[in-house]
């Protein structure tokens, strides 16, 4: 016969166990379906303007990450095509001031 403390630890166990498990099986799930694009952003010439194009595409639903380079006029996207697509992506940077194209 199982006495209350017996039970607890077993719950206690089994909660340890579960909770542990979420964020690497969530974590696995949100990275392992994402692409990366280069866009070419030629008219990125001041130092303002990197800024502008990352914030923008940041607000994206699906963009995990946006690297931009200024010398290069080019900015590096890390998104989710399921959630967003790369015309969609180069239209965020021309709402933004700034026209692109994807670099192949």
């Amino acid at each position: 016969e199982l006495n209350m403390r017996q039970v607890k630890i077993f719950l206690i166990g089994v909660l340890i166990f579960v909770l542990g498990n979420i964020p690497i099986s969530f974590a696995q799930t949100e990275t392992k379906n994402l692409q990366t694009v280069t866009l070419s952003v030629p008219t990125m010439t001041c130092p303002v303007c990197p800024i502008t194009v990352k914030k923008a595409l940041e607000k994206v639903p699906g963009v995990s990450k946006v690297n931009t380079d200024l010398k290069g006029k080019t900015v590096e996207i890390i998104y989710d095509p399921q959630k967003i697509i790369v015309k969609e992506l180069i239209r965020v940077t021309t709402q933004a001031g700034y026209p692109s194209s994807e670099l192949q």
